[in-house]
């Protein structure tokens, strides 16, 4: 995020299986998993690329995909790659839900461009890319069925956070290295030891799937596929436009791990003790309510709601559509209003959000909300 690279300790990426078959990259993860158990990534001097973009079907752009599950999804693992790709311009984005009807994105409403079923009867040769981010549910079937049909038609899977999860529960990671979030290191190399998993690194591309480690990363990663498709001089000035000050795979993700002298986050169960509203309009930056939201939410005794002139629905800066929660001035109310949402540098947002934290809630609670969501920027 902004002043990323000067914020963070400087780790390097990954080895270059590309070229291995299947059976051989399965035998390498098995011999790692009994071995080694987790790679740390800082041991390669290389950073990752993803490759370069090869166009098909007679196509001008690529197409790509962001795909949500209606029963829960995590709203900056969404927003973020749907926003940096949309406001690139280099490729046609869609945001795809699983089934019919609003999606829930942790803790706001969308409603998404097509379902599953609308995206291939459109598309059938299928997506360039698709994005997969963090859902509640990683094993649901209709998500996998889709993510494993568009890899069968030759897409690139790119999952984003604990999207991992659900990537390797098609078992397109099997045989390949990848990576997550930080605190799943242990129960992802119990539960697929197929996959040459990874750590200290922001995002991993073995070939046909790439992956990101936690939440802040899936911005340098959906850089990093505007680099793949456009060039590093479009990547760099999308870059400038969404306030960060590059896109490296190179990342300490070990640093973010909770230490000793603060207190660890609130547990899932944790009740809300706040209810907040984030103002929200037509034309608002997706990434910067996105990561609004989630900081807010992060704290785990704040719930957040979107708040609008009416409850119809506001289309966003780059075509998400939210569901506003509540109506300003109308009955319901919330206990705390948060100034409208600053478009500039949209990744300042968390910066903006970090901080109000720490005022309001008090340093500790900022600093786990920034250590979870893997951010080095927090002063």
């Amino acid at each position: 995020m902004h002043n990323m690279n000067r914020r963070t300790a400087i780790v390097t990426a990954a080895v270059t299986l590309g070229g291995l078959a299947l059976g051989t990259r399965a035998a390498i993860a098995q011999q790692a998993a009994k071995t080694t158990a987790l790679f740390d990534a800082s041991k390669n001097p290389s950073p990752e690329k993803i490759a370069p973009y090869q166009a098909r079907f007679g196509r001008t752009k690529p197409l790509v995909a962001i795909v949500g599950l209606n029963e829960g999804t995590i709203i900056s693992d969404f927003c973020i790659p749907f926003g940096v790709m949309a406001r690139s311009g280099v490729a046609d984005v869609v945001s795809v839900s699983v089934r019919p009807g609003p999606v829930k994105m942790q803790p706001l409403t969308f409603q998404l461009q097509a379902t599953v079923d609308e995206f291939d009867e459109r598309h059938p040769e299928g997506a360039d890319y698709i994005f997969v981010p963090a859902v509640e549910n990683d094993n649901d079937p209709g998500l996998l069925q889709w993510i494993k049909a568009q890899a069968g038609k030759g897409c690139t899977v790119i999952s984003i956070c604990y999207g991992a999860m659900v990537v390797a529960n098609t078992g397109l990671f099997d045989g390949h290295r990848a990576t997550s979030h930080y605190s799943n290191e242990s129960m992802r190399v119990t539960r697929f030891p197929n996959v040459m998993w990874q750590k200290n690194i922001r995002y991993v591309a073995d070939g046909k799937v790439v992956s990101s480690a936690g939440v802040s990363a899936s911005m340098p990663t959906s850089i990093a596929l505007v680099e793949a498709i456009a060039g590093p001089a479009k990547a760099a000035q999308v870059a400038r436009d969404v306030g960060i000050d590059g896109w490296s795979s190179k990342h300490d993700s070990d640093a973010f791990q909770s230490d000793p002298g603060n207190a660890d986050m609130p547990g899932r169960d944790a009740k809300p003790q706040v209810t907040l509203g984030i103002p929200v309009k037509v034309g608002d930056d997706e990434i910067a309510l996105a990561l609004t939201a989630e900081s807010y939410s992060r704290t785990g005794n704040t719930m957040a709601f979107a708040v609008a002139a009416s409850k119809a629905p506001l289309r966003l800066a780059h075509g998400l559509v939210v569901l506003p929660d509540l109506v300003a001035g109308g009955p319901k109310s919330v206990d705390r209003t948060l100034a409208p949402l600053e478009a500039h540098q949209a990744t300042r947002a968390l910066d903006i959000a970090l901080a109000d934290i720490s005022k309001t809630y008090g340093p500790k609670a900022a600093r786990n909300v920034a250590l979870f969501m893997e951010y080095p920027g927090l002063k």
